[in-house]
């Protein structure tokens, strides 16, 4: 049964710093997590949508070999393109990829851009997608929300509602708005935890934001949440 969190208090800065605590020692080991690279960072995302992470893991490694950066995807001839993706289906993603690959190349010389609205602008990028590149690759406090990070706020912050109805939508937008930006800011005693030797993130709204998702994926899930290990609990 899962546990009824109490609403959160105004002041959530305890909580983001549990979650910048907890994160580095209880991340999993992904091949994404290894790099700051955003071109391999929005590769997992894209492949990641509707896709389990343990089917993705071969995928991305594949991928990551064969088209190792933005050029090498923006030259890549469709037939081997849709070999690497054989398998994952919604073949609008890959496709959109390549489409936004040669615009990089054409418009950004190669070089994925950093701006949050800029990365936004490419062809399959959403909002979700690209604050999850923009904090993640560049530490910016944009927010990020898929369906474990909803599910985290919701019973966090006592979120009810249709998360895909207008207004509750941007209930959880504007809620993790305010969490992200509190880790740009937020200082524990040491600074930013250190992150095990494979693992690399920019800063804290990296950390944060991946801290949700982890939260969602591991610990506070659909069905028999493990409340009992949630690091913010007491939250």
């Amino acid at each position: 049964m899962v546990k009824k969190h109490k609403p959160a208090a105004p002041n959530h800065r305890p909580l983001v710093r549990a979650l910048l605590k907890w994160f580095p020692a209880h991340a999993r080991d992904l091949p994404w997590r290894r790099t700051l690279d955003p071109y391999a960072i929005w590769v997992s995302e894209i492949m990641l949508q509707q896709t389990q992470v343990k089917t993705v893991i071969p995928y991305f490694e594949r991928w990551m070999k064969a088209l190792p950066d933005v050029e090498a995807l923006a030259a890549c001839p469709s037939d081997q393109l849709h070999k690497l993706w054989e398998g994952l289906g919604y073949y609008t993603r890959v496709r959109n990829m390549q489409k936004a690959a040669r615009e990089i190349v054409e418009q950004h010389e190669g070089n994925f851009p950093t701006a949050h609205p800029d990365i936004l602008a490419l062809p399959g990028i959403g909002r979700y997608t690209a604050g999850a590149i923009a904090s993640i690759a560049f530490d910016q406090p944009q927010p990020i929300v898929d369906g474990n990070v909803i599910r985290v706020l919701a019973r966090l912050f006592a979120i009810g509602g249709d998360p895909k109805e207008k207004t509750t939508s941007e209930r959880f937008w504007s809620q993790a708005t305010e969490l992200v930006e509190l880790a740009r800011t937020s200082k524990r005693k040491g600074g930013i935890p250190v992150a095990p030797d494979a693992l690399r993130f920019s800063g804290g709204c990296s950390l944060l934001n991946q801290a949700l998702m982890e939260l969602g994926a591991t610990i506070c899930t659909p069905a028999n949440p493990a409340c009992d290990r949630c690091p913010v609990r007491r939250h």
